[in-house]
């Protein structure tokens, strides 16, 4: 595997992934999904999910509480799930964030990484940290990710392995087999963009970056608070209508 000099720190990655995030968010609300633009504008979102998953991952192994870890992502999914359902228009238990996602990736993690439990344990919570979250956004690939980039941590090359495989076989096969790859109202083939978040992680270089009680909590308190911001706008604004969606 080509060796990509090591640049970016934890901070700097978020930062990428949280912008790449929003972006994402107010092309999905507010742009046409039926056009060769606004196909090709959701492509930078695919590294959002990703990196996110890589970090909930290295969170594991720098917290030195992992189960007050897990409790505060539990916290935010609880916090963001009405302004996510509230932006996409889902109904109060038809859907979930992605943080819920992350949780369960997490828990799934702690469990397979303490070697208390035996393997059938381990195996039957990462079924069940799968199964719950179904209805979540990025639902179990984002668990299996997690677990992923935990079980080969400090071997990158095993690591993107077991990153694009998920991809494949979890993501984009049952996406166009669901969808297709001409959907008339939403072409799904921007999801194949998701490989470009590996030469991002290759380019991690395992420090922080500057440390701050906002910058912590920062990452935690934008993804609800841009959910709200961007379904306000939408409420309240004619930007829909502007952009043609």
């Amino acid at each position: 595997m080509m060796k990509l000099p090591q640049l970016l720190t934890a901070n700097k990655l978020k930062t990428i992934a949280i912008i790449a995030m929003f972006f994402d968010h107010f092309i999905a609300v507010f742009y046409p999904h039926d056009t060769i633009l606004g196909i090709l504008l959701r492509v930078p979102g695919r590294l959002s999910a990703p990196i996110i998953c890589y970090f909930i991952a290295e969170g594991y192994f720098y917290t030195s509480n992992k189960y007050r870890y897990a409790s505060r992502l539990l916290l935010f999914a609880l916090v963001s799930h009405i302004p996510y359902n509230l932006l996409f228009g889902f109904e109060f238990f038809q859907a979930t964030s992605v943080i819920w996602s992350l949780a369960m990736g997490l828990i799934a993690l702690i469990v397979i990484k303490d070697d208390r439990y035996n393997r059938f344990v381990k195996v039957i919570v990462l079924l069940l940290a799968c199964f719950f979250s179904l209805r979540a956004n990025w639902n179990y690939v984002a668990v299996l990710w997690i677990v992923g980039f935990g079980v080969f941590r400090n071997n990158l090359k095993y690591q993107i392995y077991s990153f694009v495989i998920i991809g494949l076989i979890f993501h984009l096969i049952p996406t166009f087999v669901n969808y297709g790859f001409n959907h008339s109202v939403y072409p799904h083939w921007y999801q194949m963009a998701f490989v470009l978040a590996i030469p991002f992680i290759a380019m991690y270089n395992g420090k922080l970056g500057k440390k701050s009680k906002f910058s912590s909590l920062f990452f935690y308190v934008f993804y609800p608070l841009h959910l709200l911001v961007l379904y306000f706008i939408d409420k309240f604004t004619t930007l829909s209508q502007l952009f043609g969606n």
